[in-house]
């Protein structure tokens, strides 16, 4: 799957953005498929707006916006609903898990959408690599941020797709378990080809970065 952007510019910060120089504002951006690419921008820069843009949550912008030839703005409910089953994943900067329901139910909402990517045990095989097999059965509620984080992660893994969107994705977690995170989105990604941005306030080196861009 590739992204293009064609002169985008969110309409609420216009006014500010036009006043800075942007890789990704007002410029035409391609992101290919396979590609690796970090957007690094300070706080109030739009880097949710972005996110939410990319995965058509927002409306309030200029410009077009294409997943491969297609124009997002004449994609209906329908389609929109499979491109985000099989092919568009997204870790959220405010999670979006429910509070109500285990941490295990949580990710088995993806993994079950459509035909699943993965058997229900890859579940208890990422929980354990990512250290958090010990609340799975607890509701995402009464977890902590950094455990929700990483149920938020499992969850957008293990679904299909070619690519996957992040929104500071490791901003709860230290640097051990953001080098652990950071490893299997890398080992998932590569296994699929699948391409992936992630936007973040600062430098890493978490993982091998086929471009590193300005917001």
């Amino acid at each position: 799957m590739q992204i293009t952007l064609n002169n985008v510019v969110p309409i609420p910060l216009k006014e500010k953005l036009l006043q800075r120089p942007s890789d990704i504002w007002v410029t035409t951006q391609i992101f290919k498929a396979n590609e690796w690419v970090k957007i690094k921008a300070p706080s109030g820069t739009g880097k949710t707006t972005l996110t939410h843009i990319l995965y058509k949550l927002r409306f309030d912008f200029e410009g077009t916006i294409l997943w491969d030839d297609i124009n997002t703005a004449t994609i209906n409910e329908d389609a929109l609903a499979v491109i985000r089953q099989q092919k568009l994943s997204i870790i959220f900067q405010d999670l979006r898990l429910f509070n109500n329901l285990t941490a295990r139910e949580n990710i088995e909402i993806n993994r079950v959408l459509q035909k699943p990517y993965y058997t229900s045990e890859i579940i208890d095989t990422m929980a354990a690599t990512l250290g958090i097999t010990h609340i799975l059965n607890q509701r995402a509620g009464l977890c902590s941020y950094g455990e929700q984080q990483r149920i938020a992660i499992i969850r957008a893994l293990v679904q299909p797709f070619e690519f996957l969107l992040m929104d500071e994705p490791f901003s709860h977690l230290d640097i051990a378990n953001t080098a652990i995170a950071a490893q299997l989105i890398s080992e998932e990604c590569a296994k699929r080809n699948a391409a992936f941005l992630l936007t973040d306030l600062d430098d890493d080196d978490n993982f091998n970065y086929h471009r590193k861009l300005s917001l």
